[in-house]
């Protein structure tokens, strides 16, 4: 939707647009960007979102009002223009551009850049002159490949820092570890391997990942043919039990090409707001791998513009680069991603559409898969916004403008007054959150006063979570009746959050109040609703009844102690924790309390006397 309000306000900066190209940001009112875009010429484009007539897509004119501000960075190209874009996409994460779903959980298989490389998994990717691989979203076959076959190959697992001037001045700095001992490393720290055979064998192993495995296989074979040729057949065995692990990974693949090209496949699919990328790796003629990643921010935006967002970020890290990458239909700027990809790679990558035979067959079978795995995420997010039955009645029977998905239930407990506590336990989706659990000491209430207590902790804890920012509860239920009930509602004005539900659930007759209503609510005591209520509130005061009656047992055996003359707090620990309880302590005779580290026996005689009056009659006649 045109935008005469932002156009006014940014009218100087359009007037003197460039016409090169380069990339736009645009930025709200908080100067946050929402939206990279990159374009042949810029003073073309970047007008384009400001003049009468837009394109009619949704998230266009959504797009336009969101805009306060706006920034251009030119480029020589548009080559460099596409390089850019990628970046920034990557850095700023804006919200109306495609985005990979949660792709930072996809791991990367990193070759460090050091004299003797390193290969392990990890899910960052600095610009620190490393290679990466990926990324992967078959972990688990991905740590199978890195636990079977870095051994085979004799790729070094620790963290030594080998640099070239110190291998030159100390060949043998450092000894050989286990691994070495055990044929699991060639002892690269030690200098046992020149990094030239080093270097073969780092490319046996990423040959391997990318599904090269011909020469691995020809390598190993020569060594099992030169063991035995030496009569060492137990090695020759170990060589041979090696090539059949090789074999049987190769063998996992099921779909053969007859020419042997290196190629990605990639297939797309989109549905509202979510979108699903399939891509199937083929090496030497079998398919060696196979991802998916989910996209979001797809909605009313076209599958060019969706494919080719998903090809930017998704090839502007990985090293592993194909020789020609299938596509679903033509892109916009499939040339320029075409030239960026092979300046990447050093040689020719070429995009192309198969329309017949069986290039075809195998984007379309990829397609499928990518119907399929969108499919599975639209089930998944239906599953979670599932509302359990008991939440819908609960709505229903308390008026609730929304199903109470969260619950916090508030409860107290002590001993006329004494060891006062109080608990918070939360229900997520009608189900206990034990993280979101919280216990309190309460500090400020004086003898037995339940509602200042349940006052208390309600303050404690909801000013906490103003500070904090955390999550608000749908429903806050306390434990017990109107006075209860009436406490919370006031603290809660007092913070600001009166606009929180609260109910009360009295113990007796399992009656549920409201604010405002003198009676309790009319709910049947066959509902689910007051089942899930009572459950809330059972949990609660377990939870409180449980800390209450730790600190009462501590405290008491304290207490006990503490009307001894003599037997201080060191002291008072010393005894507990030689006898390990105040029943065996009490049982102890003099001769035993003297035992114990620092008591002396005229202590020990008045520790027993104190847990034995019936004793003084005797020291009175000498006898004790």
């Amino acid at each position: 939707m045109y935008s005469p309000d932002v156009a006014a306000r940014l009218s100087d900066k359009l007037a003197a647009l460039p016409k090169s190209p380069g990339v736009y940001l645009f930025k709200d009112a908080t100067a946050k960007v929402i939206y990279v875009g990159k374009a042949k010429v810029l003073k073309n484009r970047v007008r384009s979102y400001f003049t009468k007539g837009d394109d009619g897509r949704y998230q266009y004119a959504r797009l336009v009002r969101a805009i306060a501000d706006l920034e251009v960075i030119v480029t020589d190209s548009e080559l460099e223009a596409l390089i850019l874009e990628s970046n920034l996409v990557k850095k700023h994460l804006p919200r109306y551009n495609v985005n990979l779903k949660d792709d930072k959980r996809f791991p990367y298989l990193k070759v460090t850049r050091e004299l003797y490389p390193r290969i392990f998994l990890t899910r960052k990717t600095p610009a620190d002159g490393s290679k990466y691989y990926g990324p992967y979203t078959d972990v688990r076959t991905l740590r199978e490949l890195l636990r079977s076959f870095k051994a085979v190959v004799k790729i070094r697992n620790c963290d030594r820092a080998i640099t070239p001037e110190e291998a030159a001045k100390h060949p043998k700095k450092y000894r050989p570890c286990l691994n070495y001992h055990i044929g699991r490393c060639a002892g690269a720290c030690a200098g046992l391997i020149t990094t030239e055979d080093y270097a073969v064998n780092l490319r046996h192993f990423l040959d391997l990942v990318q599904g090269r495995d011909a020469e691995l296989l020809e390598y190993m074979r020569a060594q099992m043919e030169k063991a035995s040729g030496e009569l060492r057949f137990e090695d020759a065995a170990l060589w041979r039990d090696r090539i059949r692990r090789v074999e049987a990974f190769g063998e996992r693949q099921k779909v053969e090409v007859s020419d042997p090209v290196d190629r990605d496949v990639v297939a797309l699919a989109t549905e509202d707001e979510d979108g699903c990328a399939a891509l199937f790796q083929v090496r030497s003629g079998r398919l060696v791998g196979r991802s998916h990643f989910y996209l979001n921010h797809v909605f009313e935006k076209t599958p060019t513009e969706v494919l080719e967002s998903f090809l930017k970020e998704y090839y502007a890290v990985t090293e592993a680069l194909p020789d020609e990458i299938f596509l679903p239909f033509e892109i916009e700027d499939g040339e320029v991603l075409s030239e960026w990809l092979s300046r990447r790679k050093g040689k020719r990558v070429r995009l192309e559409v198969p329309k017949i035979g069986d290039k075809a067959k195998l984007v379309r079978m990829t397609q499928q898969n990518a119907i399929l795995l969108l499919g599975e995420l639209k089930l998944q997010k239906t599953k979670k916004e599932f509302v359990h039955h008991a939440l819908k009645s609960l709505q229903r029977d308390l008026s609730l403008p929304q199903p109470p998905k969260r619950i916090e239930c508030f409860d107290v407990s002590n001993l006329h007054g004494r060891d006062a506590v109080a608990s918070l336990v939360c229900f997520q989706d009608a189900k206990p959150a034990k993280s979101q659990y919280r216990r309190f000491k309460i500090r400020t209430v004086e003898g037995s006063d339940d509602f200042a207590m349940m006052g208390e902790a309600i303050l404690r804890h909801y000013r906490r979570v103003q500070k904090e920012n955390g999550p608000l509860p749908d429903l806050i239920l306390v434990d017990g009746g109107k006075g209860q009930l009436n406490r919370a509602v006031q603290v809660l004005k007092d913070l600001g959050l009166e606009k929180i539900p609260v109910a009360g659930l009295a113990k007796k007759l399992e009656e549920v109040f409201l604010p405002g209503f003198s009676q309790p609510q009319d709910i049947p005591r066959n509902s689910s609703a007051l089942k899930l209520l009572c459950q809330v509130r059972d949990e609660a005061h377990r939870f409180a009844v449980t800390y209450h009656r730790q600190l009462h047992k501590k405290s008491t055996l304290f207490t006990e102690l503490d009307a001894i003359p003599g037997i201080g707090q060191a002291r008072k620990q010393t005894l507990l924790k030689h006898f390990g309880s105040l029943k065996s302590l009490k049982e102890a005779q003099v001769d035993d309390l003297a035992l114990a580290p620092g008591i002396p026996r005229r202590l020990a005689k008045q520790v027993y006397l104190h847990f034995h009056p019936e004793a003084w009659s005797l020291e009175d006649d000498g006898e004790a």
